[in-house]
């Protein structure tokens, strides 16, 4: 099953991202065989990320939750709050598939 997991950021702590970046996308990589995608989201206000998104496979919303603490940004204080979403993927590369 597919996940969306929405990521609000904590502007408090925002001076974390740039300590563990790498770390974060070493871990992204590390997993792309269940985080299919990746990427921040920006408010539009400033050019500074306001959260991320991912896509993930996983068998259960408590499995991405797992995978979400296993993030090396997530102890950091910078994730104000996360939303895990059911999501079935309608289009892919311009092709229906349902």
């Amino acid at each position: 099953m597919k996940y969306a997991v929405l990521f609000e950021d904590n502007d408090e702590f925002a001076h974390m991202r740039p300590k563990f970046m790498a770390d974060h996308l070493q871990f992204l990589g590390d997993n792309s065989d269940k985080i299919e995608a990746a990427g921040p989201m920006k408010d539009g206000r400033t050019q500074d990320p306001a959260g991320g998104l991912w896509i993930v496979e996983a068998g259960s919303a408590e499995q991405v939750q797992d995978l979400v603490e296993t993030d090396p940004f997530w102890p950091t204080g910078l994730r104000k709050s996360i939303q895990i979403l059911e999501w079935t993927q309608v289009y892919v590369d311009g092709k229906k598939m349902i």
